[in-house]
């Protein structure tokens, strides 16, 4: 560990006459704050959340395709269940198209989802599948293919062109100065998966950017950003470092589940797991969601309801004629609000109950 430390601070150089380490460590929460902070939470229960009518986060937010309504309804269908926690990606193109607009529907978004007694982690950046984000009118699905039309935030090769990072720290410091005192906000998850796609190392700069903006910004909720490759070194030794609450991703086994939970306790700070369940990886509610309730880890599965981001077709199995699959990959819910499982439902149900007494 001693060796890692050297090996990231040696990586930060001076930033506007303050040295970078003093920016990201004066606001970073100790380990006593985080678990004071974590045990006046409620045990996180959730999903990553895009409503069924959007097939990527510019749909879900631009003006023209916001559909409150949907919200509304989906958000519904999880306080039935118990969940108390969403995972929501934002995107920097529809702020960057309309600022005043986007916040206020961000505003809207809130209000909807604390009616249904569900808080809320917004997401910043993100290195996963479309490389080329554009704003305007989104494509329409492809059949049968899992996240067809996703897109990364700010692009490929955006994130790595530096020219862009003036409008990216103005569009990430003012959504944290208008939202960092809001109580319907639970954590800021500054950047989903860095690296991913081929990026690999390239995503440093922007991930340590991203943080610095935060840092100086330095909102009531806590940042962090998940580890989700174990194999990605340089960059999962910056995040867990600078994450106030540790999270990460995983989409495997109960036994390789739990590893990856002992290995992370070492830190010693409160952790969620914000991507988990793949059905046909073994990845369940059944075999995971107990695990987590058991160890007080918070709990955000992939998926609500099933739409138009084809998330219940498998990552690498696209089925051409967008048939429906032997079983599904990811979601809780049809778009009726009938659960996919019930004995899931129930589970998810119940654990909640007993979670919260």
């Amino acid at each position: 560990m001693k060796k890692t430390i050297l090996i990231v601070s040696a990586l930060i150089i001076s930033y506007t006459g303050i040295s970078q380490e003093d920016v990201l460590t004066k606001n970073k929460w100790p380990i006593e704050k985080a678990k004071e902070w974590y045990s006046q939470q409620k045990w996180m229960t959730g999903a990553n959340f895009n409503p069924s009518t959007a097939i990527n986060q510019l749909e879900m937010w631009q003006a023209s395709t916001f559909d409150a309504k949907t919200i509304d309804k989906e958000l519904g269908f999880a306080e039935g269940i118990g969940f108390n926690t969403m995972r929501v990606y934002l995107h920097s193109l529809a702020y960057k198209a309309d600022p005043t607009g986007f916040k206020q529907r961000m505003d809207t978004y809130l209000k909807i989802a604390s009616n249904h007694g569900i808080k809320t982690i917004f997401v910043f950046f993100d290195d996963v599948w479309g490389k080329t984000p554009k704003i305007g009118k989104q494509p329409d699905p492809v059949p049968g293919t899992h996240n067809s039309g996703w897109v990364q935030d700010p692009g490929d090769p955006a994130s790595k062109e530096k020219e862009n990072f003036p409008a990216l720290e103005v569009y990430v410091k003012d959504i944290l100065k208008t939202f960092g005192n809001d109580d319907r906000i639970v954590m800021w998850d500054l950047y989903n998966e860095p690296g991913n796609t081929g990026k690999l190392t390239s995503s440093m700069p922007l991930l340590k950017s991203v943080f610095i903006w935060a840092r100086e910004i330095n909102p009531n909720q806590p940042l962090t950003a998940g580890l989700w490759a174990w194999d990605f070194q340089e960059l999962n030794a910056f995040q867990a470092l600078n994450s106030d609450i540790l999270t990460y991703h995983n989409y495997e086994d109960e036994k390789h589940h739990q590893h990856v939970i002992n290995l992370l306790k070492s830190h010693g700070r409160p952790m969620v797991c914000t991507e988990y369940m793949a059905r046909t990886n073994n990845s369940r509610f059944s075999n995971i969601l107990p695990i987590l309730h058991r160890e007080n880890i918070g709990a955000i599965n992939w998926g609500l309801v099933a739409g138009r981001s084809n998330t219940k077709y498998a990552w690498n199995t696209p089925i051409e004629d967008g048939g429906e699959p032997i079983e599904w990959f990811h979601e809780v819910f049809r778009k009726d609000g009938t659960p996919y499982r019930q004995d899931e439902a129930d589970l998810i149900k119940k654990l909640n109950e007993v979670a919260n007494k």
